[in-house]
């Protein structure tokens, strides 16, 4: 009894990791097919951007879940892409916040737009009633996440919501 959960567990984690890389791949399709210029992390930067904006630094990094001077290295060369801008922080002389420039944002939505739309041309392809059971195992994988990985100082960059 216990292998066969065992092996059901198995099962279940390769198929995850299998969506996974296709839901990766996807996404670096759609990036592509935007901006070739611009790796998966530099998205992962702007689309934090677009749900928070505007953030200092030391938050972006937190979201991100990376050191502080890795985040500076990825604003200033999104900066330098017109992609992000900084202004001074009305709470603080000494730091500045960060936040999309209109192309910026319009690159996000571009992006996401396009592999939403990939996805869809997928799930239209399912059976009903295999969507029906798609939505109802995600549903509970990402109530088990929640669970699981509380926000917290100890998950940066996990956000589920």
């Amino acid at each position: 009894m216990e292998d066969a959960a065992a092996d059901a567990a198995q099962e279940v984690t390769a198929s995850l990791l299998a969506a996974s890389r296709l839901i990766v791949a996807l996404s670096v399709r759609a990036l592509a097919d935007v901006d070739e210029t611009l790796t998966l992390p530099q998205l992962r930067t702007l689309v934090v951007l677009a749900d928070q904006a505007p953030l200092k630094l030391s938050d972006l990094a937190a979201e991100l879940g990376v050191n502080p001077s890795t985040a500076l290295r990825m604003a200033d060369r999104l900066a330098a892409g017109g992609l992000l801008a900084r202004q001074p922080n009305p709470d603080s002389r000494r730091e500045q916040l960060i936040s999309l420039t209109p192309p910026g944002r319009d690159l996000v939505h571009t992006v996401m737009d396009r592999r939403q739309a990939e996805i869809a041309e997928l799930v239209r392809h399912l059976p009903a009633a295999d969507r029906a059971g798609l939505v109802r195992a995600l549903r509970a994988l990402t109530a088990a996440a929640q669970d699981t990985y509380p926000d917290s100082p100890d998950h940066p960059g996990l956000r589920l919501g």
